[in-house]
């Protein structure tokens, strides 16, 4: 393994403790995939869907020889996460449209987020490195995920969290989990560009996107998505796009499976963002080579709520590659899906329900054919916006199932009926 710089192409060492190169690019992991094989590979992760109570029990760590074969066992830091389920819903297939879909749904996840699936690799690497503090900026499910590993492995946490913009319940959870909160004024962005500029000094590992090994743990997620498949991936893969990591990681385990033959085609894969909040869309859809960021990024969908995402060149080399495609949608369209997923028994936040309100808008325009098939990532637990599942559930339409208050008499019991 070694790190390489995805514009410059220039290698260092796992163990230096950096996500940038001197050129300005992020670094990514590189392995000699070609000497993996294949069929041994699908043989061992079988095998490892058996384990209880062992670091290969994780939906992460079960592929460690994808991940990051270098770490010593007794180095990872886990608490099993991954395993989460790829649900059928007739409601939310009629309400995309497509032929067949299933719901992966990375709500399931500790911590209720995708963001596990990333947090345990990057963690476990900074931890095997020596550092005792780690650090964040976030919009929430980054500084609950990364609070809840540093307690596990006796580290402390620091998390840079804007005032304006993040949902309450993930601020409590992250304190919960014991992190040392700054809270400031200012976005996301922002607290990126504090910690690019003083992490060193302070002595921080910094768990946000651009570290190369939260990629390579959010991998797993589409491992676990071919591997429930039979190694048959669907026509599409959809996902909501805010910093773009998922984006990123998911076309770097793609690139991976075919590599080593655990697949044998791609899927396309469709990035799609909140309008509020949408500068990777504009890109894409003007054909622009470089992205304009959002000063004043507002949705929401607190998660996606980020105006210059670090890993846009990685995510649009991702599109480039599965033939992939951008969209944008509203607020509305984002709480519509919703309340189909939420009532269809499966739930989520309001940024994860993009994905599905995305692929509709994709079907109707007919650049997903209505005869394909898909697979959308749901990013996060539907309790961990609590404040948008209020606005909605209390929203005044006639069937939200919120209790009005009424005598316990048989009449009245059987009106509410």
């Amino acid at each position: 393994m070694k790190l390489s710089c995805t514009e410059c192409g220039q290698g260092r060492s796992i163990t230096d403790p950096v996500w940038r190169c001197e050129c300005g690019g992020l670094l990514q992991v590189e392995q000699r995939l070609g000497e993996l094989d294949g069929e041994k590979l699908r043989r061992v992760f079988d095998e490892r869907l058996a384990h209880r109570n062992t670091p290969y029990a994780s939906g992460v760590w079960r592929y460690k020889e994808l991940i990051h074969p270098e770490l010593p066992v007794e180095r990872i830091v886990t608490k099993y996460e991954g395993n989460t389920g790829l649900y059928d819903s007739e409601p939310v297939r009629r309400y995309t449209g497509v032929r067949d879909l299933r719901l992966k749904a990375q709500s399931e996840n500790p911590s209720g987020s995708f963001k596990d699936n990333g947090m345990t690799v990057a963690v476990s690497q900074g931890a095997w490195l020596g550092y005792e503090r780690f650090a964040c900026s976030s919009t929430g499910n980054t500084s609950s995920s990364l609070a809840m590993y540093a307690a596990l492995s006796g580290k402390a946490s620091y998390v840079f969290v804007p005032e304006e913009g993040v949902a309450g319940g993930k601020v409590l959870q992250t304190a919960a989990y014991g992190a040392r909160m700054i809270r400031f004024q200012g976005t996301y962005d922002d607290g990126i560009r504090f910690l690019e500029r003083h992490a060193a000094e302070l002595g921080l590992y910094v768990c946000n996107s651009m570290n190369p090994f939260r990629i390579e743990g959010q991998k797993s997620i589409v491992y676990e998505i071919a591997q429930a498949l039979n190694w048959m991936l669907p026509d599409w893969i959809v996902l909501p796009g805010g910093a773009l990591s998922n984006g990123s990681a998911l076309g770097k385990g793609l690139q991976d499976m075919l590599a080593t033959g655990l697949i044998s085609r791609m899927p396309r894969v469709a990035v799609v963002q909140a309008e509020g909040a949408s500068p990777f869309h504009r890109m894409i859809e003007r054909g622009l080579k470089e992205l304009t960021p959002e000063p004043r990024p507002h949705t929401l969908a607190s998660a996606l709520n980020i105006g210059n995402p670090p890993s846009w060149k990685k995510a649009a080399a991702v599109l480039q590659a599965t033939r992939g495609v951008t969209v944008s949608v509203t607020d509305e369209e984002i709480m519509e899906a919703k309340a189909v997923i939420d009532r269809a028994g499966i739930g989520c936040e309001p940024a994860s329900a993009a994905s599905a309100a995305g692929l509709r808008k994709l079907v109707a325009r007919g650049i997903v054919d209505k005869d394909e098939t898909a697979v959308c990532i749901l990013t996060g637990h539907m309790l961990k916006d609590a404040d948008a599942l209020q606005r909605y559930v209390t929203g005044g339409a006639a069937d939200a199932g919120m209790p009005v208050s009424s005598a316990l008499e048989l009449e009245q019991v059987k009106e509410r009926m």
